[in-house]
Formats: structure tokens, sequence, C-alpha cells
């Protein structure tokens, strides 16, 4: 952190970091940064970093849902941290740990789905997966899915990112042996309804194996499959 920069006692009050979480469950916290200030995930860069010099807690940490503001904020505390403006988040370390367990594999209907894919595709590369990003495969082109076969059925989990009408998730968890994380996005025209039309489809998929998290939620879903994807 700048030397010159004191965080107030009031941001320090409002910041209690699970340090422990790794330890407890597998999978270090988390830093959602919408809705926070940059001095807020400032403070928290900082104690992250604080707490890895000091050997406690994780030290690996994603900071999602970070616009060029909160990037910033972090790279003041952790210099080295890999910021991904694409998928809106910020990682540190900045290299990913060496990969263990079975592939993820990430489809997206279409390039308007790429952010929330790519928060998908590096939530599991972050947390030890092999991960692959399949782009623009959606249902108005159905040969293109079917070309990406054979990669789509060594997955051990696959998150199909979808908006729109949402079918994706369905068709692929008709094709592969692997469970389908389904990620529905806010991308639509209007009676998409920011989302929920494809989230209310992925919850009626009438094919088994298809687990669905929150819309737009990128960070959700890779995080699930790469939980299916954990060594045994």
């Amino acid at each position: 952190m700048a030397e010159h920069w004191s965080p107030p006692a009031e941001l320090i009050d409002v910041i209690n970091l699970d340090h422990d979480r790794a330890k407890r469950r597998g999978y270090p916290e988390a830093i959602y940064c919408e809705h926070k200030t940059p001095d807020q995930v400032r403070v928290i860069a900082a104690q992250i970093g604080q707490a890895a010099r000091l050997g406690v807690g994780a030290g690996r940490t994603l900071f999602t849902r970070a616009d060029d503001a909160h990037a910033r904020a972090v790279l003041e505390a952790l210099p080295d941290a890999r910021h991904d403006p694409a998928a809106r988040l910020v990682a540190w370390p900045p290299e990913p740990p060496p990969p263990s367990g079975g592939l993820v594999v990430v489809a997206a209907a279409g390039t308007s789905d790429l952010p929330v894919a790519r928060e998908a595709l590096l939530t599991a590369t972050y947390l030890g997966r092999r991960s692959e990003l399949v782009m623009d495969v959606g249902v108005a082109g159905l040969h293109r899915v079917l070309g990406r076969l054979d990669l789509l059925r060594e997955a051990s989990a696959v998150v199909v990112v979808a908006g729109m009408d949402g079918a994706l998730p369905s068709v692929v968890a008709g094709l592969v042996p692997a469970p389908v994380v389904a990620v529905p996005t806010s991308v639509g025209y209007g009676a998409a309804f920011e989302g929920l039309a494809a989230l209310l489809t992925m919850l009626n998929s009438c094919a088994p194996g298809v687990a669905v998290v929150n819309i737009d939620n990128g960070y959700g879903g890779g995080h699930l499959a790469a939980q299916i994807a954990a060594p045994r």
C-alpha cells in the first residue's frame, strides 16, 4: 500500500476478512467489489497482503465485479496483482496454482456473454482447475456446439453461459456425460427481462444434470464447476 495513505478507522471497522475459509472448506474467500468504495477495496487488499506476509490465511484471492477504480485500488496495495478488465476480475497472486483434478470447459452462447464467461473461466483456473473457453456456440447455429463436442465430452464439468432464451444448457446437457452448471446472463432484448427469461428456462430444463446459479454469476458458476472437477 502507498506509504502516504493510511486507512480511516471507519473503513477498518466495517471489514472482517475470513482468513480461515480455505482451511475450513478448501477454497479461499473472494472479495465482491461492486457496491464497495475503492477505499474499502484498498483496505481489504492491504489486509490480505499483510496476512500473507505474516503467513495467515490463504493468500490467493479473487476480487470480483471490480471496475477500473476498484482495480487501481487493489493494485496500489498489491502491485503485482493481475487485472482482467473483460472479466472485471483481479487475482492475487497473479499466477494461478498448478492445475489438478479434471477439466472445466466454459461454453458461452455469444460474444455478448464474454464478461460472465471469462469470470467463470478465471475463477475455475485460479481455484486450480485446467480450464478452457468455448465461445459463440449458441443454439441459433447448432453446428457450432456440435463442432466442439470432443472437447465438451472431455470435461469433468461444463459451465454454460447464455442469455436471450437461455436454451444452450439443455442442449449441452443432452450431449455430454458431465454435470452442467448453467449461468444465465442479462443479455437480451426487452422480454429477456435482464436475464430472468434465461434463468427460468434453465431452471425448467428437461435435461437432467443441470445446476443453475444466479443471473450473471460467473464466479458462482466457475466455483461450482471447480468443486465438481476437484481431484478425488
